[in-house]
Formats: C-alpha cells, sequence, structure tokens
C-alpha cells in the first residue's frame, strides 16, 4: 500500500521466494537421484554437491529477476495468465544466466534433466506461493480486517480526485474513515476526527487554497503525533523531518514525529510477542500464586481490567492483579483533594484503597505482569509510553500531551526507571515519553529494559 510497507513486504516476498525456489531445486535433484521421477533409460546422477553452484545462481538471481518482470506488483489485480508469464520472462533469463555461467566459468551441468523438471516445479510452486498470500489477505477480509484507517483532508474536489486515482489493491488497503473539508485556517475539525477516530495518518490534498491552511493542517497533524502524507508537486524543508513517498502515482510529503515503518520496528514487535510469550510461560507459577493469595487476603477477583488509551488514542483493555479494594473507582471522588501529580493524573501518597498485598506487589511491580497478555495481544510493547486511562486522556490540554499517544504504550519507560513515583509533575513525565518516542532505537529499547530490572527489584521510586 504504502511505499515504505511495500518496500518491507517485497524484501520478504523476495526471501520467500528464494527459499521456495532453492528447495524446489534441491526437491527436484532429490527426486530425479531417488529415481522417483526419471526419463526413460536415464543413467544415474551425482549428488547434490555438484549441483551447487546452479543453486547459487538461482537463489539470489531468481527473486531478482522476477522484480525485474514486475511479478510482486499488484497481486490482487493480476490474471493468473499475466503471473505465468511474468515467471516465463523471469525464468528464461534465469537459464541463461545459468548458461552463460555454465560457458564462461566451465562448470559443468551434471544432468539437465533435473533443471527440466525445476523449469516445470518452480512456476507451479511460486504460482502456489502467490495464491496462498492472496487468499489469505482475502481471508483477513472475509473476517473483518479492513486496512488501516485514515483520514482524507482538504478540498473537496481534490479529495475526490485522489480517491478516484486508488487502485483496487489500494482501496482494500486502505479504509478511509472521514473525509475533512478544510477551507480555513480552522483545524479544529480535523483534530476531532483525529480523536473521534484514532488515525495515524492524514492525508492531505489542496489544489487552489492558501498555503497557511496547509501549514495549519501539517502542524495539527504533527502536534497529534500522527504522519501527514501530503498530496503535493513541490518539496518544501522547512518542516521538521519530511520525506518524500509517492501513492497512487502522485507525489506525497510524509512529515513524521514517530519513527516510521521499518525493519527495526518489525524486529521490536517480533521480539515484544515472543519475549512476552516466555515471559508468561515462565512466570506462570508466581503468577498463580500472586492471584491465590489476592483472593485469599481480600474479597474479589484477582484481576484489575480497565480501559486504556493504547496507540493514537485507541481504547484497550488492559489488564493487572487487582492491588486495590473492589471500590477503589468509587472512591476515587473523596480523594481527588489528595492528588499529587500536576495535570490530569490521578496518584494519591499512601492510598487508602490499596491492600496490604497491594502494597506489595505495587513496590515490585508484580501487579504488572498479567500486562504480558496485553504485549501478546499486541496492545502494548515490553517498552513505550505508559499507557493512561482513557477518562485521563480525554483531560489533555496540550498537543504534546497527545503526540505521547504516537507509539505503542510499554510495560516500562524512561519514566520507570528516572524516578516512578517520585515524578510529581506531569509535564516532566511528558518530557521523558517524548525524549524516548523522538530517539527510539532497539539499543533505546535494550538499555531502558536493562535499567528496569534493578528499578524494579529494589522498588526504586515506588510507593
Amino acid at each position: 500500500m504504502l511505499a515504505r510497507k511495500q518496500e518491507i513486504n517485497l524484501q520478504l516476498n523476495e526471501l520467500a521466494d528464494a527459499a521456495i525456489l532453492g528447495l524446489t531445486f534441491w526437491a527436484c535433484h532429490w527426486l530425479r537421484w531417488t529415481g522417483i521421477l526419471s526419463l526413460d533409460n536415464s543413467p544415474e546422477i551425482p549428488d547434490f554437491e555438484y549441483f551447487v553452484w546452479v543453486l547459487a545462481v538461482i537463489v539470489p538471481f531468481g527473486p531478482f529477476l522476477l522484480e525485474l518482470q514486475k511479478f510482486y506488483q499488484y497481486p490482487l489485480e493480476k490474471t493468473l495468465w499475466k503471473s505465468l508469464s511474468q515467471i516465463a520472462r523471469a525464468g528464461f533469463w534465469l537459464l541463461a544466466l545459468v548458461a552463460a555461467s555454465s560457458f564462461l566459468l566451465k562448470l559443468p551441468i551434471p544432468s539437465r534433466s533435473v533443471i527440466l523438471f525445476f523449469i516445470v516445479a518452480a512456476p507451479a510452486a511460486l504460482l502456489a506461493k502467490e495464491s496462498l498470500v492472496i487468499w489469505l489477505y482475502k481471508r483477513r477480509l472475509r473476517h473483518g480486517a479492513t486496512g488501516e484507517r485514515i483520514l482524507l483532508a482538504g478540498e473537496a474536489a481534490k479529495i475526490a480526485e485522489l480517491e478516484r486515482s486508488f487502485t483496487a489493491s489500494q482501496r482494500l488497503e486502505i479504509t478511509v474513515v472521514e473525509r475533512v473539508i478544510l477551507a480555513q485556517e480552522d483545524m479544529q475539525p480535523l483534530v476531532e476526527a483525529i480523536h473521534q477516530h484514532s488515525v495515524g495518518r492524514v492525508l492531505l490534498a489542496f489544489d487552489q487554497i492558501e498555503l497557511s491552511v496547509v501549514q495549519k493542517a501539517i502542524e495539527a497533524c504533527e502536534l497529534e503525533g500522527v504522519e501527514a502524507w501530503l498530496c503535493a508537486d513541490f518539496v518544501r524543508t522547512s518542516i521538521a523531518r519530511p520525506t518524500y513517498e509517492l501513492l497512487a502515482n502522485r507525489p506525497m510529503l510524509v512529515f513524521r514525529t514517530t519513527p516510521d515503518i521499518s525493519w527495526a520496528l518489525l524486529v521490536k514487535a517480533a521480539l515484544d510477542r515472543t519475549l512476552a510469550a516466555l515471559g508468561l510461560l515462565l512466570l506462570l507459577p508466581l503468577m498463580l500464586l500472586i492471584a491465590a493469595i489476592i483472593k485469599l487476603t481480600s474479597p474479589g477477583p484477582a484481576l484489575f481490567t480497565q480501559t486504556r488509551a493504547g496507540r493514537h488514542g485507541r481504547p484497550f483493555t488492559m489488564f493487572k492483579f487487582r492491588s486495590m479494594d473492589t471500590n477503589a473507582e468509587m472512591r476515587r471522588a473523596e480523594l481527588i483533594a489528595y492528588n499529587v501529580m500536576s495535570g490530569p493524573v490521578f496518584k494519591v501518597d499512601a492510598d487508602p484503597r490499596v491492600t496490604a498485598f497491594g502494597r506489595f506487589i505495587r513496590r515490585t511491580s508484580l501487579d504488572e505482569l498479567p500486562q504480558l497478555l496485553n504485549v501478546l495481544r499486541g496492545d502494548m510493547s515490553l517498552v513505550g509510553p505508559r499507557p493512561l486511562p482513557v477518562y485521563e486522556v480525554e483531560q489533555f490540554t496540550s498537543a504534546a500531551h497527545r503526540r505521547r499517544l504516537s507509539m505503542r504504550p510499554g510495560l516500562t519507560c524512561l519514566w520507570q526507571i528516572r524516578g516512578r513515583n517520585s515524578v510529581t509533575n506531569f509535564e516532566d513525565w511528558v518530557r521523558m515519553d517524548l525524549e524516548y518516542i523522538d530517539h527510539w532505537s532497539l539499543a533505546l529499547d535494550f538499555w531502558i529494559l536493562l535499567r528496569t530490572i534493578p528499578v524494579v527489584l529494589l522498588g526504586l521510586g515506588a510507593k
């Protein structure tokens, strides 16, 4: 769909096809070597080690030649015949490359029958893989997956023109949740739409309008922590961190205030779920013990659930071990006067609602262990800004506060290792979250995780 995502999908497809071509060639040799497949009066063939050089040509150059034939572009819009013709053209050049390598480097081809079997089997394997990918994608759509939710904003005619230029594939991968007409410098309708739909991307389409309106729209997206994609035929560098992309064959300027999709973010997501699953498996006995103690020491459920604001403000159900009385939420109003935090966040020293065992699991952060389920589900990350209740997020008065929602919330963050509950100024909390967002890297996540261990074990900054 979008250029960066397309690049990653292309690389994944090429890696998969390289593996398919390599395995198919090996399978053809094995079937011929064992005699399961053979031509009439075919002699025996040597071991696979004599064919490794052919494999060394097929695996790296096969996907490259398929890409040159545009095999990976718009799979949902292709016919079987078009895919087959693209594979055939790439196969012709691949065989020419094998023949040229054999001739120029004087490398023998011990059995041409293996090559012949490969010529038949490889297209079938590639077509089967492409059909499987398309089937899985369409199955996701049938089960409710609606693609990335985006807003279109700008002039009505330009928005309609942009939508008409979307390809069939892009229409499946994009869900336009609202179209916001911007005819003046009032950006409140755009900001309200971003809040209402919890989107992470806004497409701006203007034609004849004051440049100040465009700048105001980009500024609104920037302050909200969402990506602004500007449909334009010019390049501006006066706004921080612009990048250039193409969508529907139209030039776009992208203004990002958060890390864009990359291999590093994919690795982060994979590590999150892998480590969360491993943590749940290893900590299950401890979690069962904590749950049993909670049930024995105070009436009510062992788990506490609450609706928190996730990435871009999208609500999700967060899990914790219950550390307070069951009527804690109802008693919140009577304790407002004792709030030690500035801003919309509520926190009380020596909170009377906390149970005896609850004080222990809060001080050691054991009450947070069930959030590994949230990480496994993709609602949270191991490292990221701490999620706040939705009712607190609704009280945000600063755009900077909203920008902390632009990354997936986490179990730990800079706030956790720099004082936790000893930080009483919400602006300091936000500043640390924005510092994390603006300087994010896998190395920073790893450093925060390492620093979190002694903080949790020693209960530093906890109350």
